[in-house]
Parts: C-alpha cells; sequence; structure tokens
C-alpha cells in the first residue's frame, strides 16, 4: 500500500491509498483497451487534462503526451476534432465524484495506479461500458477501418478507453 497527497489546482491536500498493483487486478467487467499512457499519447481531451497532475501519475506518462498547456485544443486529439463537453456540463448532470473533480479519466487514471473505492469503481465502470453503443453505431454506419467516419464519435471512445482505430 502507498499513501498518495494530491496538490494541484483542483485538489490541496487529497489522500488516497493504492491498494492493488499498477495496471493489474481490474474488475473483470472492466477491460480498457487502452492504458491512460496510450490515451495522451494519442491525444485525449484536448491536451488540457492532465498538465498540472504530473507529479501524481508516472514521468513517463508524459514523455509523448499531447498537452497544451493553455486552453483546450481539438486539433491535438487524435481524430483532430473536440469530442469533449465541458466539465461544467459533467457537474450540472451529477457524473463527477467528489475525489475525482476531473471526472471519469481523472478515476481511470487513479484506479490503473491501484486506488480503489467499490461503489465509486461500480459507477465509472457501468459509465465505461454504456460507452459501447458508440461501438456498435460505429460499426452500423462506418466500413471497417474508415478512420474519417464519426470522427468525433471515435475520438470519444478514445478519451473512455476503447481504441477506436481498431473499428
Amino acid at each position: 500500500m502507498r499513501q498518495v497527497i494530491v496538490n494541484d489546482r483542483m485538489q490541496r491536500g487529497y489522500r488516497y491509498v493504492r491498494t492493488a498493483p499498477v495496471g493489474r487486478d481490474f474488475d473483470p467487467a472492466f477491460r480498457p483497451e487502452l492504458t491512460p499512457a496510450q490515451m495522451l499519447e494519442l491525444g485525449v481531451f484536448g491536451g488540457k487534462y492532465m498538465t498540472d497532475t504530473r507529479g501524481e501519475f508516472p514521468a513517463n506518462w508524459f514523455i509523448r503526451a499531447r498537452l497544451s498547456p493553455d486552453r483546450r485544443d481539438g486539433s491535438l486529439n487524435f481524430f483532430g476534432v473536440d469530442a469533449s463537453q465541458r466539465l461544467s456540463v459533467w457537474r450540472a448532470k451529477g457524473w463527477i465524484h467528489p475525489d475525482d473533480p476531473r471526472g471519469w479519466f481523472q478515476w481511470y487514471c487513479r484506479y490503473f495506479m491501484g486506488r480503489r473505492m467499490p461503489e465509486e469503481d461500480r459507477r465509472q465502470i457501468g459509465r465505461w461500458r454504456a460507452m459501447r453503443r458508440h461501438i456498435r453505431q460505429i460499426e452500423a454506419n462506418c466500413e471497417p477501418g474508415d478512420l474519417d467516419c464519426r470522427r468525433r464519435q471515435r475520438q470519444a471512445l478514445l478519451h473512455w478507453a476503447y481504441d477506436s482505430r481498431k473499428i
């Protein structure tokens, strides 16, 4: 077990414990196709998501990450489109847990690193599974491998650790 203390722009003095091995012992219902490092390298969230959290996560996650220090930039995303809703929308819909004020990806990064919060983990894994509907829509409306088809949906799937380049 390792305790982590977070001090970034959104959390001061937040503490959690890593109880599982890094990148292992995931819930059987949760099988992401991309690691957080792969997602950052591909380009997700317009590059704005993790610019002030480097101290919390492994340095190698950021070596090839596509980040934008100033503001969200959709051109940094793998599919070159903005597929994100603003954090204020997520808050208004009640999708943000107080321990993860940045939302899903922050939860996933911390889960990947070994933090476990059973109730919140179940909720987020359920949300992750619900994204499969977008895979079905791409499969129904696009030729296999046509990465220009439904780019926004494909980018959104990348944001949820589904490798939409393989659909």
